[in-house]
Order: C-alpha cells, then structure tokens, then sequence
C-alpha cells in the first residue's frame, strides 16, 4: 500500500498518477462514502484543486481508480427513478444488457484485479456497492442496518449470477434468455429488496 509522497511535490506532470494511487488507497481503507477529496489530495501530496483539474470530480477519481469503463450508478439511475415494484426486474435487465455488451472483458478485467490484489478486492467492492447495490436498496431502505443486510444480500445474488452465468458459463443459466433469466431471480432479488429481511448484526448468539 502506497503511503504519504515525501520529498517535492508532484509537479502537473505526474500529479494525476499521484492522485490515482492515494486514491486507490483512501478508497480501499474508508469505502467510497467515507473517503474525502481532501484526504485523497494529502496522501497524494498534492492541492485539492487538483482533483477537480485531473477528473472533475471525486465519482470520476473513483471509476479511474477502480479501473471501471463504466458507472453502475449511471446505468441504473432510471431504474432506481422507477417504479420500487420494478426495481429488481430494472436491475437484472441492467446486468445483464451490460455483462452481454462489448464492456463485458473490460469489467471482467476488474473483477480478475479484485481475485489478485486485496486493495483490489476492496475497490471492487466498494464499485458494486457504492455504485450499483446501494442506489437501488436506498430507493426502498431507510433504515441503515437494513439497508446494509439487503445490500449484502442484492449483492449475493447478482454476483452469483454473473458468476455462475459469465465466468463458469454454467448451463442452462449460461445460454438463458435476459426474460428466462429476469422471471427466474427476480422475485427473489424483489423479496431482498422490499419483502421482510432479518437485520445482520454480525453477532453469534449460539
């Protein structure tokens, strides 16, 4: 893990690569909500203006960090506008326009950094959750302990699919239609989302 730049500061020249690398490391340690612009800009060595000058703002420091080619939070964000009875159908059909689009190797390409890196492993999950799982569960979840166990369990079931239908290629699943597939897991991605769900408290009580 990279840590606090010493010596001069980055110049223009490589202060985006600065920025990109305390980023990579704010975000794995905080989380994406957690993490500020200000921090990230420390650990780089670098004036916070820089941020906005290299990427605009701190979501584009977080997809350029992560790698992604594209924002979940940006795909989803009509689906989370729509209909709460709709929310699980949208979110399914995003996933799997996506994982079927020519973006499809890029993505898989993070997901193969998160399986070889720990930092990766929290960036990539700080990229589902933050940008794809949250804004859904959010839409319906006021409470946060909820709204945290019904994340974990959103996630759980589209990482299963993408999975079991893109990396295993397990069939029928894998040569499946979007419909069979959306009729399949749907209610039961609905139930995680709106239907009665336990609070995980993280605790054992025997």
């Amino acid at each position: 893990m990279s840590t606090l730049r010493r010596g001069r500061r980055p110049g223009p020249s490589d202060s985006r690569e600065a920025l990109l690398g305390a980023a990579r490391d704010v975000f794995a340690e905080r989380g994406y909500d957690a993490a500020t612009t200000r921090e990230i800009a420390a650990r780089a060595g670098v004036d916070a203006a820089m941020i906005r000058h290299h990427f605009g703002s701190k979501s584009v420091l977080f997809m350029e960090s992560v790698r992604a080619p594209v924002d979940l939070a940006d795909l989803l964000r009509d689906v989370v506008a729509g209909p709460v009875e709709d929310l699980a159908e949208g979110t399914l059909r995003t996933v799997l326009r996506l994982w079927d689009s020519p973006m499809s190797s890029a993505i898989l390409a993070v997901v193969r950094t998160a399986t070889q890196h720990e930092w990766g492993a929290r960036l990539a999950k700080e990229f589902v959750l933050a940008r794809g799982v949250r804004p859904v569960v959010n839409r319906v979840e006021p409470d946060p302990v909820l709204a945290e166990t019904r994340s974990a369990l959103v996630a759980t079931q589209i990482g299963g699919l993408v999975l079991a239908r893109y990396v295993l290629a397990m069939e029928p699943l894998a040569s499946a239609t979007h419909d069979e597939v959306v009729a399949a897991i749907a209610p039961t991605l609905q139930r995680y989302l709106t239907g009665p769900v336990a609070p995980m408290t993280g605790q054992d009580h025997g």
